[in-house]
């Protein structure tokens, strides 16, 4: 690919990141018109499954996308999975009734599961010979983050201005422009062996993610913790875990090679990515409840809240990314991040009723530096130390576990706020307000604890790595992986090499 064409190709991935960003957050602001036109007596009792089953679908397919990558080639999956994303997108304008929108969203789940991911594999693919992606890798996990901070508002501005369709026909002009640059600019490397996927491994995967997620999404809520449905979940969330990891070490090629996680990089960064996805959780939902419960602020209003936010990661996301170009380590970046995430959390659980908003955009503007520091960061981290023919499968890895710990930290943070305050959100009263506040600042105190396991993690990060990501890895785990891994004649030139 020429400069020019590289160009390109970087801007249709942060475009499509935005897309797949947006659409997981942008629904929860227009809710209310949606149950308005489409099922004004019953629609209420089914808005939560239109995020529900777009989340489902987007975990259950990441892992059978970083295999598809690995063994058709980033190009094609990519296009793939922009292709099922915008008929998925069509489907959810043109629906006429709860349900239709509901399977629609699920489509576009599946679709926007490879946006996230894949785009990522294309971005390391679209760098030059010897070069590191500090800046694809870094504007990725930044615009990525920033969408996450401004989808609400955004809806909002859609469906109070427009109509509530307009949020995902928006995406049809967009995701158009994506096909035919993708199709005709990018010219990414072809793979030189063909690989069999594990698709026994990739249900078994599908189905702990979504038993998982359901048990998040229902637990405390439609059901008890203790009801037949939630255990029954659990135990069968519990079954899938156990024959997953079994196929793994049986397969001939697994979908999740367990021997990446001998890998210290790829370890401690998919567990640090985790950590961060709860707390993600627990800097915007509890932030946005706060704002309208405590402080009476419209749910459109609330999100120009999270702006300082979306500046603290866009900043700090571009300085971190010119200083890996400066040959600073991603270890830096993944402490320094998680300390400053940690002191943000902290302070948010200061709030009070009376507290300063300033003070608050301040805490979020801190929350946003934190947060910065480690979305692109822990990515380069990963496909840098990743074997370059499990590239797409570490890629999705990551993606995986941070849409498992968002699910994680979703439940954890939902059962402190259900022990600490037991009545009605939003509170009625002065002193039932007082009182969810309390409740609320223990979740941010829950999550100062998760990012400061993220420093301790930051710290076990190898100090100095040598060439990576090159088919030869320089840690002896790596080497494993490399040989073990690689099938065919692949693997008997690793050999001998």
């Amino acid at each position: 690919m020429t400069e020019t064409q590289r160009r390109i190709g970087f801007l249709v991935c942060l475009v499509t990141i935005v897309l797949a960003v947006l659409d997981m957050q942008i629904v929860s602001a227009a809710t209310v018109p949606i149950v308005r036109d489409l099922d004004p007596d019953h629609g209420i009792d089914k808005i939560p499954w239109l995020v529900s089953a777009f989340a489902l679908a987007s975990a259950a397919v990441l892992p059978l996308y970083g295999k598809l990558c690995d063994t058709l080639g980033a190009k094609r999956v990519f296009l793939t999975a922009v292709g099922v994303f915008l008929v998925g997108s069509a489907l959810c304008g043109a629906a006429q009734s709860i349900g239709q929108l509901i399977a629609a969203r699920a489509v576009q789940g599946i679709g926007a599961g490879g946006l996230m991911s894949v785009t990522m594999v294309v971005i390391a693919e679209l760098r030059g010979p010897g070069e590191k992606d500090a800046k694809g890798a870094g504007m990725g996990g930044v615009v990525s983050g920033g969408g996450m901070a401004v989808g609400p508002w955004i809806g909002g501005l859609l469906a109070d201005h427009a109509s509530w369709r307009w949020i995902f026909y928006v995406n049809l002009p967009l995701g158009l422009v994506v096909l035919v640059l993708g199709a005709f600019v990018l010219k990414l490397p072809r793979q030189p062996h063909r690989h069999r996927i594990d698709f026994l491994g990739a249900a078994l995967a599908a189905a702990f993610a979504a038993a998982l997620l359901l048990v998040t999404e229902w637990g405390g809520k439609q059901y008890g913790w203790s009801s037949p449905q939630i255990v029954g979940l659990g135990l069968g969330a519990a079954a899938a875990l156990g024959l997953f990891l079994w196929r793994q070490q049986s397969a001939p090629e697994p979908i999740l090679p367990l021997s990446l996680f001998r890998v210290p990089e790829l370890r401690w960064g998919f567990a640090i990515q985790g950590l961060m996805g709860a707390a993600i959780v627990g800097a915007m939902y509890y932030v946005m409840v706060y704002l309208q419960v405590a402080r009476g602020v419209s749910s459109s209003s609330a999100g120009l809240y999270l702006l300082p936010m979306a500046f603290g990661m866009t900043a700090v996301g571009i300085l971190s990314a010119k200083l890996t170009e400066r040959g600073w380590h991603e270890r830096t970046f993944a402490t320094a991040g998680s300390a400053i995430g940690a002191v943000a959390f902290v302070c948010l659980s200061t709030l009070g009723t009376g507290t300063s908003l300033w003070w608050l955009r301040g805490d979020l503007l801190l929350v946003g530096m934190g947060f910065g520091l480690l979305l692109g960061q822990l990515i380069q981290l990963v496909q840098e130390a990743a074997p370059r023919h499990q590239l797409g499968v570490a890629t999705t890895a990551i993606r995986f576990f941070q849409t498992l710990g968002t699910a994680l930290g979703a439940a954890l943070f939902g059962t402190v706020i259900s022990r600490l305050y037991d009545g009605p959100v939003p509170a009625t009263s002065r002193a039932g307000v007082s009182s969810y506040v309390d409740a609320m600042d223990a979740v941010f105190l829950c999550g100062a604890v998760l990012m400061a396991a993220c420093v301790v993690m930051g710290l076990r990060l190898p100090r100095h790595s040598g060439p990576r990501n090159t088919g030869r890895a320089s840690s002896e785990g790596a080497q494993v992986v490399d040989v073990v891994d690689v099938p065919g004649e692949l693997s008997q030139a690793a050999r001998r090499r």
